[in-house]
């Protein structure tokens, strides 16, 4: 498998200001985010309406924009918590692109991206592709 160098520019991730520019406010995608959860984990029913959504694809949409959300909230206070929380949900992102990997979106696989803050990168190559995808799973 081909490593490749730990920089937004080398993997082809883009800054965090075009990654994320198009998502909802922090507040809304916090709200958004937790109604997911609450699905995912039966807490609440998921809307009738609509086609059906693939679970698996329901998951990774769900990882995907928890790990974005966690990304963007340690951009905007880069204390010790919330970089843990930003990396912690990477990792989960990550995990379950290796058991999906018909579902990575963006050009490179989560192993290509080698160092900790990789997975950083990798959360904003994928939610861009994500976004530009016209957003599945959702």
């Amino acid at each position: 498998m081909d490593v490749t160098p730990n920089s937004h520019e080398d993997i082809g991730a883009p800054p965090p200001q075009e990654a994320y520019a198009n998502a909802p406010d922090l507040r809304r995608e916090m709200h958004q985010v937790l109604a997911l959860g609450a699905e995912r984990d039966g807490r609440r029913a998921r809307p009738v309406t609509g086609p059906l959504v693939d679970a698996t694809a329901a998951e990774r949409a769900w990882l995907l924009r928890r790990a974005a959300l966690m990304d963007r909230m340690a951009l905007d206070d880069p204390g010790r918590g919330p970089l843990a929380a930003a990396a912690e949900t990477a990792e989960q992102l990550v995990l379950h692109d290796r058991r999906h990997p018909d579902l990575v979106a963006g050009p490179h696989h989560p192993d290509a991206i080698t160092l900790a803050p990789g997975h950083r990168l990798y959360v904003r190559q994928e939610y861009a592709a994500w976004t530009a995808a016209g957003r599945p799973g959702i």
